[in-house]
C-alpha cells in the first residue's frame, strides 16, 4: 500500500475517531500523521522495510504501528473495527453540506439520528432547529443539501467516468471480432457532468462481443442484455451502455449518439431539406423514415455524414447545436487545442500550503512528463485553513525554488519551476501588498470566501483583475460540481474587465471545477480574453487533469492561440511581464 493511500486511511480513522467523540488530541495525531506521511520525499515501503517509521516527525509509536500493519498487510484490523462500531449513514451524512463529525455525533447523541434518511425526517419535524448549534437555518440549509445529494445521485464526473470507460474501451478494441469502438454520448462530448457512459462497437458477431463485454472485471450488475446492446451498473454506481452495430452502421450510430439532441434534431432536419432521412441506422434516399439498405448513402466515417449534409467535419466536443452549424457552413470552425499543446500549468501547490509534494519533486516529476515549466502557486495567509503563507514563508519558498532551478540548470535541465501565489480577494484588497507580488513570477488572485451578494462578489473580483501584478483570477465561480453551485457573481461583467485589463482567466481543470464553465468561453474569447488550463494541482499526478481541461477548452471553442499555458518557457515569461508594464 503506497503513501498516499496509508494517510487517507488514517485520514479516515481520524474522522470516524471524531464521530466516536474521541479526545480530539487523538483524531489530531491521525491527521498530523498523514500529513506527514505524504510529504515523505522516498516511498513508505523502504522506510518500513527498514524499521525508520520512528524518525518521522509526527508518526507516534501506537500509528507506527498501524502504518506498518498497513504497508506490510494491505490491511489494518483497527481501522476494520472502528468502521463496524459506528452506523454506516454517520459517514455518509458527512457528503451533506454543511455537517461535520461534531454536528453529526451531536445528532446522533441527542436525536439518535444515524442515517441521511432520518436526518431529513428529523429536520422536515422541526426537531434539528431545536438543537443548540443548529437553529432554524441550519435546518434548512440541510433540507437543501440532502436535496442536492438526491439530485446529484445519478450523476458522475466526466473524469470518474472516463476512468471507468478506458479500460472496457481498450479491452473491447483488443477482442478479435471487433472491427471498431469509441465512446459516444456526453462522455464523447466531454461534458463536465455525465449521466451514463455510452460504448459503441461494429462486429459481424454481436454475441461473441456482449459475451466478452459482461465478463469484464469491475461490472457489479446486468440490468438489460439484448442482442445489440447490454446495460451494466459499474463500480461506483456508473450505468453503462454498450451497443453492437454493423460496420456499415457504425459512423451513423457514433453521430446519433454522440450528438446532443438539439445538434441531431438539426442534422436530420439537414438530411430532410436535401431529400433524404439520417437515423442511427444511416443515410437513406427517401422521403420516409426507413432502413432499406438498398436506399443506403454510403458513408465510410461520420467526416463523410457532415459533407453530405454540406457541413465541414464537426468535433464531438462541439456538438450541442451552439454555433457549430453556421461555423461549419463557412468553413469557419476553429482548429481546436490539443492537449499536447500545453506545456505546463501555472496554478499549483506544494506541501508549503495544502499540497502533497516538496517542490524539488515537483520538478522532477514534471519534467520526466516532459512539460517545459510548472508554477507553484500556494494559498496566501488568510486562507488559513490550507496553511496558507505570509509573506516570509514566500521568502523562504522563493530561495528554495531558486535553490532547485539551479540544480536543473546545472545538469543541463531547461525544465524551470516559476514561484508565484494563489493570492485571496478579501473584501476590500488583496491578501498581499504590490510590492510582494511583484517578487513573483505568476500571481492568481482566487474569491475563497465570496459575499452572498453578486454585486459584492463582482466588484471584488473585477478590483483584483485591476490590479497590474495579478496574471489571472482563478476558478471564477467557485463551484464545486456536484457539490456546491457557483457563488452569485456577474460573470460575463467580469470577463469585460479581463478584456479591458488585460487580465486571464483560469479553465481551473480540476474534474471538480471545470470554471470558467465552457459555455462562457466563446464570450471570453470574442473578447480577446486569454485562457490558462491549470489543474489546480495538490499532487503530482493531478498533472494528468490538463488533459481534462484541454477536452472541456475545446468545447468552449478555444484554440492553441487562445491559451496561455501553450506558450514555451520564453514566451510565456514575455506574456506574464507584459501587464505589469501597462
Amino acid at each position: 500500500m503506497d503513501k498516499d493511500k496509508v494517510a487517507e486511511i488514517l485520514v479516515e480513522i481520524g474522522t470516524l475517531l471524531e464521530l466516536k467523540g474521541e479526545n480530539p488530541f487523538k483524531t489530531r495525531a491521525y491527521s498530523n500523521a498523514a500529513r506527514a506521511i505524504e510529504g515523505l520525499a522516498e516511498p513508505l515501503a523502504k522506510i518500513v522495510a527498514e524499521d525508520r517509521l520512528g524518525e518521522i516527525k509526527g508518526v507516534g509509536e501506537g500509528i507506527a504501528k498501524k502504518v506498518k500493519e498497513l504497508v506490510e498487510t494491505g490491511k489494518l484490523a483497527y481501522y476494520e473495527e472502528l468502521k463496524a462500531s459506528l452506523p454506516a449513514g454517520l459517514m455518509a451524512m458527512l457528503d451533506i453540506p454543511g455537517l461535520g463529525p461534531k454536528k453529526i455525533q451531536a445528532l446522533n447523541k441527542k436525536l439518535g439520528i444515524d442515517s441521511v434518511e432520518k436526518l431529513e425526517q428529523a429536520c422536515k419535524q422541526g426537531q434539528v432547529a431545536q438543537l443548540d448549534g443548529f437553529g432554524e437555518k441550519t435546518q434548512t440549509n440541510l433540507l437543501e443539501g440532502i436535496e442536492q445529494r438526491r439530485l446529484y445521485a445519478s450523476k458522475h464526473l466526466l473524469s470518474d467516468a472516463l476512468r471507468a470507460a478506458e479500460p472496457l474501451l481498450e479491452s473491447l478494441r483488443q477482442h478479435p471480432e471487433v472491427v471498431r469502438c469509441s465512446t459516444a454520448g456526453s462522455l464523447r462530448r466531454c461534458k463536465e457532468v455525465i449521466g451514463d457512459i455510452d460504448l459503441l462497437t461494429s462486429t459481424k458477431k454481436p454475441e461473441a462481443v456482449i459475451e466478452h463485454f459482461v465478463a469484464q472485471p469491475g461490472i457489479l450488475k446486468i440490468n438489460a442484455r439484448g442482442e445489440t446492446k447490454v446495460s451494466v451498473i459499474l463500480e461506483g454506481g456508473i450505468q453503462c451502455d454498450l451497443r453492437v452495430v454493423t460496420d456499415k452502421e457504425f459512423p451513423f450510430a457514433l453521430a446519433y449518439f454522440t450528438g446532443s439532441k438539439e445538434h441531431n434534431i438539426v442534422m436530420r432536419q439537414r438530411a430532410i431539406a436535401r431529400g433524404l432521412r439520417l437515423n442511427e441506422y444511416g443515410l437513406f434516399k427517401s422521403k420516409e423514415e426507413t432502413r432499406d439498405p438498398q436506399l443506403l448513402v454510403p458513408c465510410k466515417d461520420e467526416a463523410e455524414i457532415f459533407e453530405k449534409l454540406g457541413l465541414a467535419y464537426v468535433p464531438p466536443e462541439l456538438r450541442e447545436d451552439h454555433g457549430e452549424f453556421n461555423a461549419a457552413e463557412k468553413g469557419e470552425l476553429p482548429r481546436l487545442l490539443d492537449w499536447t499543446d500545453l506545456k505546463g500549468s501555472l496554478h499549483n501547490h506544494s506541501t508549503w500550503s495544502d499540497g502533497h509534494s516538496r517542490p524539488e519533486e515537483i520538478a522532477s516529476y514534471m519534467e520526466n512528463l516532459g512539460l517545459a515549466y510548472w508554477a507553484i502557486t500556494d494559498h496566501s495567509k488568510s486562507s488559513f485553513q490550507a496553511r496558507g503563507l505570509d509573506a516570509a514563508r514566500v521568502r523562504e519558498q522563493l530561495e528554495e525554488i531558486r535553490r532547485v532551478n539551479e540544480q536543473l540548470a546545472g545538469r543541463g535541465s531547461d525544465f524551470r519551476l516559476l514561484t508565484g501565489i494563489e493570492v485571496d480577494v478579501l473584501k476590500d484588497r488583496l491578501d498581499f501588498d504590490d510590492d510582494l507580488l511583484a517578487e513573483l513570477d505568476v500571481v492568481v488572485a482566487s474569491l475563497h470566501v465570496p459575499a452572498s451578494n453578486e454585486a459584492e462578489n463582482t466588484k471584488r473580483l473585477i478590483r483584483a483583475a485591476q490590479n497590474k501584478f495579478v496574471h489571472m483570477l482563478g476558478h471564477l465561480s467557485g463551484r464545486l460540481l456536484l457539490e456546491r453551485e457557483a457563488y452569485p457573481v456577474n460573470q460575463e461583467a467580469v470577463i469585460d474587465a479581463c478584456a479591458e485589463t488585460g487580465t486571464w482567466l483560469e479553465l481551473n481543470c480540476n474534474p471538480r471545477r471545470f470554471d470558467l464553465d465552457w459555455r462562457l468561453w466563446p464570450r471570453a474569447k470574442a473578447k480577446g480574453v486569454k485562457c490558462v488550463i491549470n489543474p489546480d494541482a495538490h499532487r503530482n499526478e493531478h498533472a494528468g487533469f490538463l488533459r481534462l481541461g484541454a477536452g472541456v477548452a475545446r468545447k468552449g471553442w478555444l484554440e492553441k492561440s487562445d491559451v496561455i499555458n501553450t506558450l514555451p518557457l520564453d514566451q510565456l515569461r514575455k506574456a506574464l511581464r507584459t501587464k505589469r508594464s501597462t
